[in-house]
C-alpha cells in the first residue's frame, strides 16, 4: 500500500507546496490549414517553486515522517501552550453566570486555584492534540496525493480547492478518533471542580462511570467542530499563502528570503485562524457541556444552550485559534 502511495506521490501535480503556474515562453505557431499561421501562443504547466529547496523526496517515508513530526510539533505543543485560555474558554461556556469574559475568568480562577490552576488539562492536552496532529498532517498528504491522481494533473490544479477541502476532512475524520479520548478527560478536569487534577486521576474514573463511552461519546460532535475547522485551516491557507504572493508581496516566492516566507505564513496561518474558529464554534461548545455531562446528548446540549449559548467564549477562541495557527503552521512541511 504504501510504496503505490509513494509512487502516486512523485506523479501528482502537487509534488511540492505552493504550487504556481509558469510561463515557459512562446510555443510554436498554431497549425491553421485553411489560413495564415495564427499568433503564437504560450503553453503552460504547473511546476513546483524552488523545488531543490526542499530536503526530501514528495511521498517518500522522510516526507511522510516530518508531517508527522510536524503535526506533533504544530498542534500538541502549540495547544499545550495556550491551556491557560483554553481553560477559561470552557469555564465561560460552562458557566457564563461565573466566568463573565476573558480577563474575569483568568481573575477568577486565579483566585481559586492559583498559578497551577491554569495549567488544569495540559497532559490530556498535549497527548491528545500530539496524536491528532500526527494523524491530520500525514493523511492530508496521503489523502491529497490520491484524489490528485483520480481526478488527472489539470483537474486536480483547476479544482484544488475542492481537493484540499475533500482532503482535509477525509484526514480529521480519522484524526479526531485519535483526538477524542483526551479531549473528554481535559474536559472533565477542566470543568468539573473536584473530579480529577490529573489524567491519571480522571481516566480511570471515566472509565469506571460509563466505559469506554465515556471517551467516545463526543466523537460526532468533535466531528461536526473539527473537519469544518480543518477544511477552512488548510483551504484558506492554501489559498490565502496564493493571494498574498499573488497581490501583496512584490517579488515570487522563490526569490523571497526565509524570513520574507515564514511572515507570509505567520500572516495566513491568522487569517485562517479566525475563519477556523467562527466556523467551528458552535460545535465546540457542544462537544465541551456534553464531556462534562453525563447521560447526555448532543441535540439535547444543542437545545438547552440556544442560539446565542453557542457563541459564548468566541473572542477567547479566536485569539487561540490564530495563535495556534500562526506558530502551527510554522512548524509543519
Amino acid at each position: 500500500m504504501f510504496s503505490s502511495v509513494a509512487h502516486l506521490a512523485r506523479v501528482n501535480p502537487f509534488n511540492a507546496p505552493h504550487l504556481q503556474l509558469v510561463q515557459d515562453g512562446l510555443a510554436g505557431p498554431r497549425s491553421n490549414p485553411a489560413g495564415p499561421p495564427g499568433p503564437p501562443h504560450r503553453s503552460r504547466k504547473l511546476a513546483a517553486a524552488a523545488v531543490e529547496e526542499y530536503s526530501c523526496e514528495y511521498g517518500s517515508a522522510k516526507f511522510y515522517a516530518l508531517c508527522g513530526f510536524g503535526g506533533v510539533l504544530g498542534c500538541g505543543l502549540t495547544h499545550t501552550a495556550v491551556v491557560p485560555l483554553d481553560l477559561v474558554k470552557c469555564r465561560m461556556q460552562m458557566d457564563p453566570q461565573k466566568y463573565k469574559g476573558i480577563f474575569n475568568g483568568f481573575s477568577i480562577t486565579f483566585k481559586e486555584d492559583g498559578v497551577h490552576g491554569l495549567a488544569k488539562g495540559w497532559a490530556p492536552t498535549f497527548i491528545g492534540y500530539s496524536m491528532q496532529g500526527l494523524c491530520k498532517f500525514v493523511f492530508y498528504e496521503v489523502f491529497k496525493v490520491l484524489y490528485s491522481n483520480m481526478l488527472g494533473e489539470e483537474n486536480a490544479y483547476l479544482w484544488r480547492t475542492s481537493l484540499y477541502l475533500a482532503a482535509s476532512a477525509s484526514a480529521e475524520f480519522f484524526a479526531d478518533i485519535a483526538l477524542d479520548p483526551m479531549e473528554a478527560a481535559k474536559v472533565r478536569i477542566q470543568t468539573q471542580p473536584g473530579y480529577a487534577n490529573t489524567l491519571r486521576d480522571a481516566a480511570p474514573k471515566m472509565y469506571k462511570e460509563e466505559g469506554l463511552k465515556a471517551f467516545y461519546k463526543g466523537v460526532a460532535p468533535l466531528w461536526m467542530r473539527q473537519i469544518p475547522y480543518t477544511m477552512m485551516k488548510f483551504a484558506c491557507f492554501e489559498r490565502t499563502v496564493e493571494a498574498l504572493y499573488k497581490f501583496v508581496v512584490p517579488k515570487p516566492r522563490s526569490e523571497c528570503s526565509k524570513p520574507e516566507q515564514l511572515v507570509v505564513t505567520f500572516v495566513a496561518g491568522y487569517i485562517a485562524g479566525v475563519f477556523c474558529a467562527i466556523v467551528s464554534h458552535p460545535a465546540d461548545s457542544v462537544v465541551s457541556v456534553l464531556n462534562k455531562e453525563k447521560g447526555s446528548s448532543a441535540s439535547l446540549v444543542l437545545q438547552r444552550l440556544g442560539f446565542r449559548g453557542v457563541w459564548k467564549g468566541l473572542f477567547a477562541r479566536i485569539i487561540m485559534i490564530g495563535t495556534l495557527h500562526c506558530s502551527g503552521s510554522s512548524m509543519t512541511p
